[in-house]
């Protein structure tokens, strides 16, 4: 094969971009699946208590409708490490919005009309629901999301933090967050026999099917998974939902296909949200700015169903050096519903409060914000004592400073005024693990030359698809145009989710591996393909376990300037950038994409974004798009990602990192500390409202 040049690195256009733009990409429910019924889920109205009665005859007499399912008559699943998964098998409830019965219909009306005509009695029990710091009920997990420990503490925090000439001790809150994907929860479920298809809008299909696969009580391989294309997810289809698991439910009922796909406001309480937090952060430091104590304390919420605690404090224990650490989770069991994963998952939260923090101990300080973070520079991970196996947090810093034009800032806030606006400049750092797991790819070449590599990965609008064929293109000797990457199906065999920034790294180490020895194959017949092609197989699970231990993260610098109506408290973002240390980028055109994408998100949970909820009942009184409002690109005038150029061989053979939750984790402290900046006022509540702002504004 002839060498061509390399196709990693280069701006790629996405390589399914025609079958979006002209609608004949297939998503979940539009799979052409004849005799299909529908599916609609009837959902709690009480916060906490018992099913007593279901009464279904006014639904059992709608012409087109099929079955009606409660927890008396559904199938039974086998037990599950998810409680949330164990769908329509207990009449106890949790939280408002559980499902708690279901009708299937021959058509969508149908089924919807007929769920209203169920009518549900309940034994109501007392509830609680407020997150309230004191409460003898809060626990502090051993683990939390990630596996990482709950507690961790190195040296004597609270004499250091006592012997420290300036201490900063603050609070800061975070609400819920709701992850609004472009497409909603979809599902279509056939069963043949005792073998079942979920064409499912899904973060990771064969993690999906094994986790179903176990719910039915099925053999590996009884269940496949099929996501073509995901209509974005961030974090709420990295794993099965309540949705998936009912029209699977129905289905097996009723002996025919069933589609079930949840509307807008269902999804609010049926397929996770973003804990909200109560942080207490504690700095100690010299004078010179050099830190001697980090405490950060986290609060969060869970459902009594299920204990889901984020990690939202394990990035002070990597961040900065400190000889005196302490980090600490505490869960509350409420009655609410149960919160998961979103987009960068305790690292978005955790550092909006640590961020905060630096930037409050800057200005007590009086020291450059940036320079305080320079000083703090650690040489190896202040957790682990692992070598950094990359760490360019300072490059970050120093460039996105030139060209954000940080230089001859004056500190002082509320200095610069145009006209009635107040204008401010503020910067924060960003963190995110680099995970890769264990994943298995196949490369198989045709004798008319045409390549197919095919990986159970899933792009949910990442450019995922079109990164794996850069790497497989390459890796192949081969122009992409020879290449079809064949995604989103549990059967081609083990893969990670789309998550965690880890689906490239990983899935990109296994196509990298599978296309590496086809090459060789072919190298070795000098390109003599036999009349049945030829295929590899690669399994990357001992390469992954092989490496060296080394702390491994991405890292940013987010610069934000506001400006804020000196009268109102209105905040207005005129410019974003984020500078980033993110490995090898593969395709910087789907890369910037997902950065921008993300720092976008962070402005909006900066400004914008907050779930309210309802003291009555424990789910969230603004549960729409018309009342739950998320940034636009209108939003900000200019925003801009740029990154350095980072080699690290520690990582997998692309040498990459992923950048999809990177770009959220420090925007929202950077406009935050860029508020404070323009004003002087000091919002440690998120999101920063008008009347947040103009609390602290002088009175005209």
């Amino acid at each position: 094969m002839t060498t061509l040049q390399r196709t990693v690195g280069a701006e790629v256009t996405r390589v399914e971009g025609r079958e979006k733009v002209t609608g004949t990409a297939l998503y979940a429910y539009e799979y052409p699946v004849p005799d299909a019924l529908y599916g609609w889920a009837v959902q709690s109205t009480i916060p906490r208590g018992r099913v007593r009665a279901v009464d279904a005859a006014a639904a059992r007499t709608l012409p087109g409708v099929i079955a009606v399912l409660d927890s008396g008559n559904a199938p039974r699943l086998h037990p599950t490490d998810d409680p949330e998964l164990a769908v329509l098998q207990s009449a106890d409830v949790a939280y408002r919005g559980q499902i708690v019965a279901a009708v299937v219909a021959d058509t969508f009306e149908t089924a919807r009309q007929a769920a209203a005509a169920v009518r549900i009695e309940y034994d109501v029990d007392d509830h609680d629901c407020e997150l309230t710091d004191g409460d003898p009920r809060i626990v502090v997990p051993d683990t939390v999301n990630g596996g990482y420990p709950g507690h961790t503490e190195n040296g004597d925090v609270e004499a250091a933090l006592a012997a420290a000439p300036v201490v900063l001790d603050a609070t800061y809150t975070t609400p819920p967050e709701h992850t609004c994907a472009m497409e909603p929860h979809a599902t279509l479920a056939v069963w043949d026999g005792d073998s079942l298809t979920l064409y499912n809008g899904d973060q990771g299909p064969w993690m999906t099917a094994a986790k179903l696969a176990g719910l039915f009580g099925l053999p590996e391989g009884a269940v496949r998974v099929v996501a073509d294309h995901t209509g974005g997810g961030f974090g709420s289809k990295a794993v099965p939902r309540p949705p998936a698991v009912l029209a699977a439910l129905a289905a097996r009922a009723v002996g025919s296909p069933v589609k079930v796909a949840a509307t807008r406001q269902q999804m609010f309480t049926m397929v996770s949200y973003r804990t909200p937090t109560l942080q207490r952060v504690r700095l100690g430091a010299e004078r010179d700015g050099r830190l001697t104590a980090v405490w950060h304390d986290a609060l969060q919420q869970s459902s009594t169903l299920a204990p889901y605690c984020e990690q939202t404090a394990t990035p002070a224990r990597t961040m900065y050096a400190a000889p005196h650490r302490r980090t600490t989770h505490r869960l509350a069991r409420l009655d609410v519903p149960t919160p998961s994963w979103m987009r960068a998952p305790g690292e978005a939260p955790g550092m909006f409060g640590l961020e905060s923090a630096m930037d409050e101990l800057a200005v007590r300080l009086g020291m450059d914000p940036i320079e305080l973070r320079l000083v703090n520079e650690p040489s190896v991970d202040p957790e682990s004592g692992h070598p950094f196996s990359s760490r360019n947090l300072v490059a970050c810093l120093r460039e996105g400073a030139a060209r954000f034009g940080w230089a001859g800032r004056d500190p002082a806030p509320g200095r610069r005024r145009e006209g009635r606006w107040l204008v401010g400049t503020g910067v924060a750092a960003s963190i995110f693990p680099a995970i890769t797991w264990p994943a298995t790819a196949t490369a198989r070449v045709e004798p008319d030359g045409a390549f197919t590599v095919r990986i159970a990965a899933a792009d949910i609008g990442t450019g995922a698809r079109t990164a794996l064929t850069q790497v497989a293109a390459d890796e192949l000797g081969v122009g992409i145009d020879r290449v079809t990457l064949d995604i989103g199906r549990s059967a081609y065999g083990q893969a990670p989710f789309a998550g965690g920034s880890m689906g490239t790294s990983s899935w990109g180490w296994a196509v990298s591996k599978a296309c590496r020895a086809l090459a060789k194959r072919l190298e070795e017949s000098a390109g003599a393909i036999p009349p049945g092609g030829l295929e590899e197989r690669a399994d990357t699970a001992e390469d992954v376990a092989a490496r060296r231990e080394f702390s491994r993260h991405a890292y940013g610098a987010e610069f934000a300037e506001v400006r804020v109506d000196a009268v109102t408290g209105q905040v207005r973002v005129d410019r974003l950038l984020g500078m980033f240390a993110a490995g090898r980028i593969i395709n910087p055109r789907t890369a910037g994409a997902q950065l921008r994408g993300a720092m976008c998100m962070g402005l909006s949970t900066a400004l914008h974004e907050g779930l309210e909820v309802d003291p009555r009942f424990g789910d969230f009184a603004n549960h729409d798009l018309a009342s739950y409002h998320i940034a636009a690109h209108a939003d900000v005038r200019d925003i801009q990602a740029h990154w350095i150029d980072e080699h690290d061989d520690e990582l997998n053979p692309m040498g990459s990192k992923g950048v999809g939750e990177l770009g959220i984790v420090g925007t929202a402290a950077a406009i935050a500390n860029a508020v404070y900046h323009a004003t002087g006022v000091r919002v440690r509540d998120l999101p920063i409202t008008l009347e947040r702002v103009r609390a602290g504004l002088p009175t005209p």
